[in-house]
């Protein structure tokens, strides 16, 4: 199943909403229960000189890992996450970021990520715990960011 940005959603990383925003479309195979997304980053996302910004492959990371709650239908924000840069990730080329939950502790989600080049190098991985936030809860939280940001979008 195809996961394409949600035109009502102003994230920075999945959202369709935002102009600014990367607009990434992952893949979510139900089979392997893996979220999986193919992208080539030019060079307005790099850090170093022809090499991805590392804040950039943090964000990559969670997303790809945020993205494995629609497994279970739930919805769990990010409390925790740690990457190791293994290798730089150049701009331009493919690379494969994938996402997997390894673990379920009452509200605790913990789930690892991985950044490869096209021959399966890893350049990057990232663990995180993510914490189950009830519908309701996530509304309310919703609702106050609206308020906060004056129902704009910044």
């Amino acid at each position: 199943m195809l996961l394409t940005p949600n035109p009502t959603n102003y994230c920075f990383g999945c959202g369709g909403a935002n102009p600014r925003g990367m607009q990434l479309t992952f893949e979510q195979d139900d089979e392997a229960q893996r979220i999986r997304g193919r992208f080539r980053l030019g060079a307005e996302y790099q850090g170093g000189t022809g090499f991805v910004h590392g804040g950039i492959i943090a964000m990559l990371l969670d997303e790809v890992m945020a993205k494995v709650s629609r497994f279970a239908k739930d919805h769990a924000v990010t409390a925790e996450m740690t990457i190791e840069y293994k290798k730089p990730v150049p701009v331009g080329e493919e690379i494969i970021v994938e996402g997997w939950e390894v673990a379920r502790d009452g509200r605790a989600r913990n789930r690892v990520g991985e950044i490869r080049n096209a021959s399966g190098v890893v350049l990057a991985c990232g663990r995180a715990q993510f914490i189950e936030v009830s519908r309701a809860r996530l509304q309310e939280i919703l609702e106050a960011a609206k308020e906060r940001a004056g129902g704009e979008k910044h």
